[in-house]
């Protein structure tokens, strides 16, 4: 298989750590998303992901895939040793509610093409930027804390004590939360289930850090 990341991507991010946890090999296909005008952009990368995304995963029979929860439920039904999610439907529901509030009610709001939108369309403040940021992360950490705190079915990990699919969309949000400096002193649960993954070798294989295209810096 082969991942058409990039480093600092926390959709990539994602598929990266459910690939690990899964013992599953891969090739990786950097796409840039800031040099040469955005190299997902190009004619090339356009006809494997029309929307200009990444990840994208190219299976083993040569099809393409994009959206990272689409691509791990792919997995999970594929290779469903060791499994990302739980057996029992409520407890699947639950999984996928935590992961989902992470994918798609804070990521987009967040994400580099909605960020450079609102600079260079209402012409922002990098500082005014960062406040939008922030409170958008907050928010939903803040629910999910809310989650995981009221539920006995909390673990070492977000849902028992083995890593599954809500920490695989946890784990990049809260480093991408690192990086600009959002507040989590309020979200002690999410703290100690992040340390708890950061311990783990596939956790840190999947690391923008230790990826083939990163850079010195983190930085934007």
């Amino acid at each position: 298989m082969k991942l058409y990341s990039y480093f600092r991507s926390s959709a990539a991010y994602r598929v990266r750590i459910a690939l690990n946890l899964k013992g599953l090999p891969y090739d990786t296909e950097p796409v840039h998303l800031l040099k040469d005008g955005g190299q997902q952009n190009s004619i090339h990368y356009r006809a494997i992901s029309p929307l200009g995304t990444v990840p994208c995963l190219e299976t083993n029979d040569g099809g393409h895939l994009a959206q990272s929860l689409a691509i791990i439920e792919y997995l999970e039904e594929v290779y469903p040793e060791p499994p990302l999610l739980p057996a029992r439907s409520a407890d699947r529901a639950r999984v996928r509610s935590i992961a989902q509030i992470i994918a798609c009610d804070i990521h987009p709001l967040n994400n580099l093409r909605v960020l450079n939108f609102l600079t260079k369309q209402f012409d922002i403040s990098a500082d005014d930027k960062t406040t939008w940021y922030r409170h958008w992360v907050y928010q939903g950490l803040l629910a999910i804390e809310k989650m995981l705190v009221d539920d006995p079915r909390t673990g070492r990990f977000c849902h028992g004590d083995t890593p599954g699919l809500a920490d695989c969309c946890l784990v990049p949000q809260v480093f991408n939360a690192q990086r600009f400096n959002c507040s989590l002193e309020q979200m002690p649960t999410i703290q100690q289930i992040y340390q708890a993954c950061e311990e783990l070798p596939a956790f840190q294989a999947a690391s923008p850090i230790n990826q083939p295209d990163a850079e010195y810096t983190l930085q934007q």
